[in-house]
């Protein structure tokens, strides 16, 4: 089967190493944007020799962005050829418009890299939803935030030096906003919870609060009452619709998510008969990475390539279950937050319950008043 690359970046040239010495997928054209000599003789800047080549059968979509490679992909499926993606916000951008397009081409899209790198994530979610309904998914989705809070847990460190660190280390961008925000998981939260419950959800609506706040005395003060913090993203079934928000969470020592150590991932769901399954490791990564778009290749070879569920219906946010007490520090207190303290701790007070989407609304807009503010939820 013949493989056209769009992009050779770090994932790109991941997954022309994987094929290069296979017998059954081939890079036979790769989209360059500048002279790549390691592909050379299979390169082209015009995307026009890719999509109207016969012979290619599968675009393996790993340059980034949503534009210009929403209009590739789409080109693509429109001529009949099946895409593999890494890409998560190209996907979570446009779910409805690309999942109808592949249905009505009879092509498969796949994208399971573009949630968890190189964890077989997606495909074990669509595996399972065929056998029990899925009740609640979530987890460690993003390895530069865990990377962050790993550390600051091992030793005393603030946050803006180990940002750094995992700056110099390639683990976050100059610009981290993405993975210290929230954005980047959002992203893979969406993709994960439309499949997990046949849903469209606005990601633009669905509520998170990120750890560009944290502080090391904050982890000193959780640490000393047991608890771990970790960055974490959950949906779950509703009574009208899908809950789902990203919230730094505090986890008891011996939760599996406590353990997680530097940039890994630990994504699960749990079924109402299959319980609770777990799926851990490099959440990034050149090669995790581009095995699951091989992976993928390998899946459509099979023939038994289509998207993770064939039903897409769009679904409110409903979070008027989803109750739980929250750390709180802030330099501007006010009287809805001394209404709902129930204990103060060192560095910050505690809540009772507090109804999640509530206190999300809370402290995105309290963030105007006090730039310095953090929340956790206790789980």
């Amino acid at each position: 089967m013949n493989i056209a690359l769009l992009g050779f970046g770090v994932v790109g040239s991941g997954v022309y190493e994987w094929c290069r010495d296979r017998a059954d997928l081939h890079v036979t054209r790769v989209l360059v944007r500048s002279a790549k000599p390691a592909v050379a003789d299979i390169s082209t800047m015009d995307f026009t020799d890719i999509v109207s080549d016969p012979t290619i059968d599968i675009v393996a979509e790993v340059m980034g962005g949503l534009h210009p490679a929403y209009e590739y992909v789409s080109a693509a499926m429109k001529a009949g050829k099946h895409v593999v993606t890494a890409n998560k916000a190209l996907i979570a951008a446009y779910y409805t418009e690309l999942t109808s397009l592949a249905r009505e081409q009879g092509v498969a899209l796949l994208c399971t890299a573009a949630v968890g790198g190189g964890i077989p994530w997606l495909v074990n979610l669509a595996r399972v939803r065929k056998l029990d309904a899925i009740e609640r998914i979530g987890g460690i989705m993003n390895g530069t935030s865990n990377f962050i809070m790993d550390a600051m847990h091992a030793a005393p460190v603030s946050f803006d030096a180990i940002l750094k660190e995992a700056q110099d280390l390639g683990y976050a961008e100059a610009d981290p906003s993405a993975d210290i925000d929230g954005d980047d998981i959002r992203r893979k939260l969406v993709i994960s919870a439309n499949i997990a419950f046949d849903a469209v959800l606005d990601e633009e609506s669905i509520p998170m609060f990120g750890i560009r706040t944290v502080t090391d005395s904050d982890i000193a003060t959780f640490k000393a009452k047991g608890f771990t913090c970790k960055l974490l993203a959950t949906a779950a079934a509703a009574e009208n619709g899908v809950c789902a928000y990203i919230e730094p969470t505090l986890l008891s020592a011996d939760a599996l998510e406590s353990a997680v150590p530097r940039n890994f991932n630990l994504i699960t769901y749990e079924g109402v008969n299959m319980g609770r399954q777990s799926y851990y490791g490099q959440g990034a990564g050149q090669m995790p990475t581009a095995a699951n778009v091989v992976q993928d290749c390998l899946t459509i070879l099979r023939g038994e390539g289509c998207f993770y569920t064939d039903k897409a219906t769009p679904m409110a946010l409903d979070g008027k279950d989803e109750s739980h007490p929250y750390y709180v520090r802030t330099a501007a207190s006010d009287k809805w937050l001394e209404a709902h303290t129930a204990e103060t701790w060192a560095t910050g007070v505690v809540t009772g319950a507090v109804n999640t989407y509530e206190m999300l609304a809370w402290a995105k807009a309290k963030l105007a008043d006090d730039p310095t503010l953090f929340i956790a939820g206790i789980a």
